[in-house]
């Protein structure tokens, strides 16, 4: 068993507690490679803001359970190299049962999200009191989630999201014990995270998506004063990303994301770990494909991630500063 302590990681509980005085969100960047991890390290490093690095199942099976534990080891010296020892969390994102939550925690994993919302309530319950109990055993936090997002990413995936009911998330905290509660309140899984018919369209084609249930939010406030709330599916789905890819060749239409001003406005509340994935895989396809199309010779992999890696830096400097608010907070 390898203690995340022994990474120099540590748990969300003092950074969430900070976050939720402060006013701001921490940046909960998903990674699945070398690129994506320097890009988040350089970034928050260069922001001075705390930061949780995500891990889902598939990014797991798809870089290796041990590579990703000395990838945030490293992630913890190359910080140090760089001249600012931030605050890291290494989180199992969206972990599908007791089994994976375990296994995760036994390999270093400063925090894990168990996701029983697709659950009967009372299972969903069991589940997640079950992991909390492991978990807090070895110090480290858990996240859960009431209500279901909509949308797909990875091995997550449901037609229509379902808001949290406030009613509920007071028993459920109570009983299950978890640090943190992910909520759905309209934001959704994956590039597409409304269909246009949700949308309005501008006169140059656009689509501008329905606003956030702040109201759902401010109820759940008012339920749970002071308790850590989480937003998934929160990544702004820039147009001008999705203008590079389809001009270069790729294929993804009606990709709408959440108004950048309105997670702003979530992170100014309770929230206070906001997701973005899928920013990131566009912000790098789109600087992929356009170099790749700029110098059709290139060969050499360093020739494409380069770019790749500091588009991917530029995007989280830009949510760490101009989003969420958490640039300058790493060493409070």
């Amino acid at each position: 068993m390898t203690s995340y302590k022994e990474l120099g990681l540590v748990n969300t509980k003092d950074m969430f507690a900070k976050a939720m005085k402060g006013g701001y969100a921490i940046p909960a960047f998903n990674f699945n490679n070398m690129e994506q991890m320097q890009a988040i390290i350089m970034a928050c490093v260069e922001a001075k803001s705390p930061v949780i690095l995500q891990v889902s199942k598939g990014a797991r099976q798809y870089a290796n359970a041990n590579i990703l534990r000395n990838m945030a080891r490293g992630a913890v010296e190359y910080a140090h190299e760089l001249g600012c020892d931030i605050p890291i969390v290494l989180h199992l994102d969206h972990g599908p049962n007791f089994e994976v939550a375990k296994d995760c925690i036994d390999n270093g994993f400063s925090s894990v999200m168990i996701d029983g919302s697709a659950l009967p309530y009372d299972e969903n319950v069991a589940l997640t009191k079950k992991v909390v109990e492991y978990a807090h055993a070895h110090d480290v936090t858990v996240e859960a989630e009431l209500g279901v997002l909509g949308g797909v990413e990875d091995d997550v995936a449901a037609e229509e999201s379902k808001y949290t009911k406030p009613e509920e998330v007071v028993d459920f905290t109570s009983k299950t014990g978890c640090d943190s509660l992910a909520i759905s309140i309209g934001t959704s899984h994956g590039r597409c995270k409304f269909t246009p018919a949700q949308c309005t369209r501008t006169p140059d084609g656009v689509l501008i998506p329905p606003p956030l249930a702040f109201n759902v939010l401010e109820a759940i406030e008012k339920q749970l004063p002071g308790f850590p709330i989480v937003l998934h599916g929160s990544s702004s789905v820039p147009v001008e990303y999705v203008k590079i890819i389809e001009q270069y060749g790729g294929k993804i239409p009606d990709s709408v994301g959440i108004p950048e001003d309105q997670l702003r406005k979530a992170a100014k509340s309770a929230v206070c770990k906001i997701n973005i994935d899928s920013d990131g895989r566009l912000a790098m396809t789109a600087a992929i494909r356009r170099h790749l199309a700029e110098h059709p010779g290139d060969f050499d992999p360093r020739q494409y991630l380069s770019p790749a890696r500091e588009e991917l830096k530029k995007m989280y400097m830009h949510k760490c500063v101009e989003v969420l608010g958490s640039a300058g907070h790493a060493l409070d």
